[in-house]
């Protein structure tokens, strides 16, 4: 049975259709509210819920703990309505007039730029382009009906091809592409998605922090404001755990010393061979020491949960960053199906 949903403050109005959770029928019609993950896990896509009951679905509980869920949260992504609801969330309107496609595509390049970490580039159709915002993922669709979500590193204006960095996990996607995968071989993919993306119609300072393969959509912000010409004051802080993991840094290197980005790396387990005389530690509080106050500034955080939630949690209760201007898409694993 259908049900409405109203979106306040904005009083917009959708209809969710039998099956669907808040957040798809929510794209379906247009409307985009603010999401990452889709599977349960990062809760970018939390809510209120004004009015009306709802299926709160699968999710992992750090992601909306029972005190939140008392309180009327709900994650949309998961959520069915079985009433007509009024619900109080983010929109975003940069993303809402870009259409999500599910393409065809072709492996035009496999590179390892370390053990574990793999390069794609991939090449769409001869009449196809992927219109798609600096910093937001695609979800390339496998034939078991599984997805594997992967950042988009390049900037949109470079849009030849598509490059996916990929570190090697042990999953049946990281299995193929480590152990099988050949140039030519074609896959297939939905996208753009995701919030995770620059805010332009700012003039804050920005830091991007990243860890191991979280770099893919830093990447692609930086080179998008590089090429717009963006003024705003970078930061950049890319965390690992050796010297290895950080598999572009001469490229970082060449955006501070062209391009005024400045590049803090920071590693957690150098080793002797390493030779690093660096930052060391965890990659977050390296931000804390140079930035007490970040009441001013905007952060783009992307990698592995924990890094992301404790830098959410430290930035927003100890340097005094609002919790609006922190912008993150983390590396979540998909919630397991109900056994």
């Amino acid at each position: 049975m259908p049900h409405q949903i109203t979106i306040k403050p904005s009083n917009h109005v959708f209809t969710v259709i039998e099956d669907e959770t808040i957040l798809e029928a929510a794209l379906r019609e247009g409307f985009v509210i603010a999401y990452g993950c889709r599977n349960g896990a990062c809760g970018t896509c939390k809510g209120k819920v004004l009015e009306g009951v709802v299926d709160y679905g699968t999710y992992q509980e750090h992601a909306l703990p029972d005190t939140e869920k008392a309180l009327g949260q709900a994650l949309f992504c998961q959520a069915r309505p079985l009433t007509d609801l009024a619900i109080e969330c983010r929109e975003i309107g940069a993303a809402k007039d870009i259409q999500i496609k599910i393409l065809p595509c072709r492996v035009q390049k496999l590179d390892r730029f370390a053990s574990d970490v793999a390069i794609l580039r991939l090449k769409l159709p001869t009449n196809e382009r992927l219109q798609f915002l600096a910093g937001q993922y695609i979800d390339i669709l496998m034939k078991d009906g599984q997805r594997r979500s992967l950042s988009l590193a390049n900037a949109p204006h470079d849009d030849a091809l598509l490059e996916l960095h990929l570190r090697n996990y042990g999953g049946p996607f990281s299995d193929y592409v480590f152990n099988r995968m050949k140039e030519k071989d074609i896959l297939r993919f939905e996208g753009p998605l995701g919030t995770f993306f620059l805010r332009e119609d700012c003039a804050k300072p920005i830091i991007l922090l990243a860890s191991g393969t979280g770099f893919a959509p830093i990447k692609s912000i930086a080179e998008h404001a590089i090429h717009k010409g963006i003024q705003r004051q970078m930061t950049l802080y890319w965390g690992a755990r050796v010297r290895a993991d950080l598999y572009m840094h001469e490229l970082a290197g060449k955006w501070q010393s062209e391009h005024g980005i400045t590049y803090v790396p920071v590693l957690s387990e150098a080793l002797p061979e390493d030779q690093w005389s660096g930052r060391s530690g965890f990659v977050h509080r390296a931000v804390m020491e140079d930035f007490p106050d970040l009441s001013g500034h905007q952060v783009y955080a992307c990698g592995v949960p924990a890094m992301v939630e404790a830098a959410h949690k430290d930035f927003t209760t100890q340097c005094g960053l609002p919790d609006d201007e922190f912008y993150s898409d983390s590396f979540t694993p998909a919630v397991p199906a109900p056994g």
